[in-house]
């Protein structure tokens, strides 16, 4: 069985359509993306040249702002009108970017039969929370990863706080996202995010914790990862 959920890929079908309004559905992941890909290009050390793959790239956000710093991307998604809003958008833009509709999984299989280059940078961003089991998504992206590679994972902490701000407050009071968009359940514990990169033999270099204000709509960065948090990884 493919590592999906149906019903998970369906809400971001219908959202299609707004990805790129900076007002629309995706509002949040507009305002954020500065903050991460600057994040990603400083643990990293620079994104140009590098081979860059984007799991679970929706509608192209940050493969493209990454492309525009000089990777070269190739971005892989299971929902297919957000990858044609993705491959429209990057063509307005003079933008090579590949993208495939495909499993992490799959993927593999196919990118390894056909002996292709593994990657410098891997994202992963706002996706664990969304598939079925997050572990085999971490395994096969370390399958990926050069030996100095860089694998970068965000997602949300199960805790009262990111209840609280993410799903009642986003979603309900301050209508940033569509009710719905996220599953308290699906929600992961930055302890069982170590467990599962432990087992994949990866090494957690960095995490931070990400916050939004409401007053300034501006994100910010600290060490506090109740809520929405991220983390570099690289090999043991």
């Amino acid at each position: 069985m493919q590592n999906l959920d149906p019903q998970e890929l369906e809400k971001f079908e219908k959202m299609a359509q707004s990805w790129w309004d900076p007002q629309g559905d995706f509002k949040p992941i507009h305002q954020l993306n500065p903050l991460r890909l600057d994040y990603i290009s400083a643990q990293a050390e620079g994104l140009a040249g590098k081979n860059v793959l984007d799991v679970g790239c929706g509608g192209g956000i940050l493969s493209e702002s990454m492309a525009k710093r000089g990777a070269k991307v190739i971005g892989i998604d299971m929902s297919v009108a957000p990858l044609e809003m993705a491959k429209l958008h990057a063509q307005s833009q003079g933008l090579q970017i590949e993208y495939q509709q495909t499993t992490i999984e799959d993927f593999v299989q196919k990118h390894t039969a056909l002996q292709g280059e593994k990657f410098d940078v891997i994202t992963c961003m706002e996706m664990l929370e969304h598939v079925p089991d997050p572990a085999s998504v971490i395994q096969s992206c370390k399958t990926l990863l050069k030996p100095n590679g860089v694998l970068f994972l965000s997602t949300i902490n199960r805790t009262f706080k990111a209840w609280t701000l993410v799903v009642l407050g986003a979603e309900y009071v301050l209508k940033m996202l569509p009710k719905g968009t996220h599953d308290y359940d699906k929600f992961i514990k930055p302890a069982e995010l170590l467990a599962w990169t432990d087992r994949a033999e990866l090494e957690c270099r960095n995490m931070v914790g990400y916050h939004y204000n409401v007053l300034t709509g501006r994100f910010w960065l600290n060490k506090d990862v109740s809520s929405n948090y991220m983390a570099s990884f690289k090999l043991k």
